[in-house]
């Protein structure tokens, strides 16, 4: 069944990559000439510049690579940021070798890139993946600069992820798993769902969390230290850890800071070796791993009421047929997962403008509001409550409007995908919705374009 009436050939035009370009360069260490490979994949320029992150990784491909680059597409066009979708990849074991030796690569990968247009704050804007952060990030930034000492003005610009030292923007670390816990603050807030069994709030609901990395972590610390979730399970590639009372999370992270893994935490029963830690009962599941956790195999063994989609494509096409007739509510990758490009749209913002954000108004807004407590006070006769008073006056660090413009995206965005799937039930399901959506935006785009 077709949802969106297209003209003819657009929708080939929407699903092809524009250029995936491989680069093959070689860096002398250890006393040895080595080879790598690249990838650097544009999907669509339909909006520029376009964004995508780049990924270490020893089993990365150039098919994944353009996959992503797709999503990327389509992910920055459902929350209405300005960005075409591109993804980047190098064929490699971070792990394998020294920081030493990683910045050497990462430099001369950088150079290879700039070569041919592929990074710069108005064609092409790489950000962190699996794999890299944002000491990779400031690495290439520094190398961008030095290969185009007539941009530098706006050349911290042409990545984001990077350390604040470096141009960087509060809140980008967290904001993948910030923006998870806004997606299903919106799900449960609108009355048009089904909620967790008729209940709008996360208080004692139970969630189980694969992967414990960024996105996991940040994840699983915002619901159970703000919303009151428990945590109950934390999956890892090498085994699970439970506790039914909810398990510490910032505890669990320096444990495994400092060990490696997750398992023998104190705090909780260890499972090493099963991976069958996402299939106990709980109200949220959260696959924040790798793609394809739920399959055809274990798809019908998911006892979650909903799925949230932290990962990119965590659910295999199959799966996603059986946790439908199994009535389980998925909330898509597509709309999950977005916080990052939303964060590295407001950093990309800041480096082009030269202002911290919050920079022109704190002041003003510490003095409207000291001038309303004041006025309260006169008006009542009473002191204004003491334990809310600064968190009142406070003008707003740079944190707080980061995290209140994902908020304001993620709420606004969940409700372009509830008001379509309520004026098109036909859709059926979030996924597809978010989709529909993505898609007519970027295929408006093009015709406006004349393509």
């Amino acid at each position: 069944m077709s949802f969106i009436d297209l003209p003819d050939g657009l929708a080939e035009r929407i699903i092809q990559c524009n250029s995936t370009y491989t680069v093959r360069f070689g860096v002398r260490l250890r006393g040895r000439m080595f080879s790598f490979i690249g990838w650097r994949s544009v999907h669509s320029e339909h909006c520029e510049p376009v964004k995508g992150g780049i990924r270490y990784a020893s089993n990365a491909d150039a098919e994944e690579v353009e996959a992503l680059a797709a999503l990327m597409t389509l992910k920055c066009s459902l929350v209405d940021v300005p960005f075409g979708g591109s993804k980047g990849a190098l064929k490699i074991d971070p792990r394998e070798w020294s920081a030493q030796e990683l910045e050497r690569i990462t430099r001369r990968f950088t150079q290879e890139l700039n070569k041919r247009g592929l990074i710069g704050p108005g064609v092409n804007v790489p950000a962190p993946d699996i794999g890299t952060g944002e000491r990779e990030m400031a690495w290439m930034v520094d190398e961008f600069r030095r290969a185009n000492p007539t941009d530098v003005v706006n050349a911290r610009a042409c990545v984001t992820g990077k350390p604040l030292s470096k141009g960087g923007i509060a809140g980008r670390t967290e904001a993948t798993g910030r923006g998870v816990q806004f997606a299903i603050q919106s799900y449960l807030r609108d009355p048009r769902t089904p909620g967790l069994r008729g209940r709008r709030d996360l208080a004692d609901a139970t969630v189980i969390v694969q992967g414990f990395g960024n996105v996991g972590y940040h994840a699983a610390k915002f619901l159970s230290e703000e919303d009151g979730a428990k945590v109950c399970v934390i999956a890892e590639r090498d085994g699970y850890v439970a506790n039914p009372g909810g398990l510490p999370i910032e505890d669990l992270k320096q444990h495994q800071l400092k060990t490696g893994s997750i398992l023998g935490f104190p705090g909780a029963t260890s499972f090493a070796g099963d991976t069958t830690g996402i299939e106990l009962s709980c109200d949220v599941l959260i696959p924040a791993a790798m793609e394809n956790a739920i399959h055809a195999d274990n798809a019908s063994k998911i006892k979650a009421q909903l799925v949230v989609e932290a990962a990119n494509g965590p659910i295999t096409f199959e799966a996603d047929k059986i946790l439908r007739i199994r009535a389980i509510t998925v909330l898509p990758d597509l709309y999950v997962n977005a916080g990052g490009v939303v964060v590295s749209y407001f950093e990309w913002v800041k480096n082009l403008t030269h202002i911290p954000f919050g920079l022109l108004e704190r002041r003003r807004r510490e003095r409207r509001n000291q001038t309303l407590a004041t006025a309260l006070e006169r008006m009542t006769g009473k002191e204004f409550p003491a334990d809310i008073r600064e968190e009142f006056l406070e003008g707003g660090a740079e944190i707080d409007l980061v995290r209140s413009g994902l908020e304001d995206v993620m709420r606004s965005t969940w409700s372009r995908i509830g008001d379509l799937l309520e004026i098109q039930p036909e859709l059926d399901d979030y996924r597809t919705a978010a989709y529909v959506a993505s898609i007519r935006q970027i295929a408006e785009a093009y015709e406006a374009i004349g393509i």
